[in-house]
């Protein structure tokens, strides 16, 4: 694929991830994606065969990666875990603030949606919050949890951001973020407490 078909996909994508935020994914149509984007659609069905759901995968994997780089990126940088969740609950603050409280997490809104009807898509947002998840357990395990803790751990985390973003969007505050942030370091602090598996 040349560049221009590259330029192309990644602002299907891009559009995509756009419009899936906004209105999740049953309010998106691919109209609405070649019509932000400009592409044609014989290049979307080239560069997304397998339609909608594929074109709304990728979109979701990009957005997810993109997280899951930002944490690495920290965890390099020497940051501990109640850094990183805090960097990411900011994050998601500021997303949420920009867009005044319509973009939060990228990958709950089509999560949230799918869950029940989707398996594939499903499947993707599994993923995505697995790979958030080990991120954030393997810091753990570095700063003395055990493995069991640390997964347990990470995921109690993961929990309490993803909820705080659901009642800051629908609060139109930031507030349930900061007190998330409270309640991360609380959790992370206390390495006995974490459930034994």
């Amino acid at each position: 694929m040349g560049a221009k078909g590259d330029e192309t996909r990644a602002r299907l994508i891009a559009g995509a991830r756009e419009l899936i935020e906004q209105q999740g994914y049953s309010g998106t149509g691919l109209n609405q994606v070649l019509a932000v984007t400009g592409a044609p659609r014989g290049s979307l069905y080239f560069h997304f065969p397998g339609g909608k759901d594929q074109l709304v995968a990728a979109a979701l994997i990009q957005s997810g990666q993109e997280v899951a780089d930002l944490l690495t990126a920290l965890a390099a940088e020497g940051a501990d875990t109640a850094t990183l969740s805090g960097q990411l609950i900011e994050v998601f603050a500021e997303r949420l603030a920009r867009s005044d409280y319509t973009k939060g997490c990228p990958i709950a809104t089509v999560a949230l949606e799918v869950a029940g009807t989707n398996e594939p898509l499903r499947a993707v947002c599994a993923e995505v919050y697995e790979s958030w998840q080990r991120i954030l357990a393997e810091q753990l395990t570095t700063g003395g949890f055990s493995p069991a803790q640390a997964s347990v751990a990470a995921g109690q985390a993961l929990a309490l951001l993803e909820g705080a973003v659901l009642l800051a969007s629908v609060r139109r505050s930031r507030e349930p973020l900061d007190d998330a942030r409270h309640a991360v370091l609380h959790l992370l602090g206390a390495k006995d407490s974490a459930p034994r598996r």
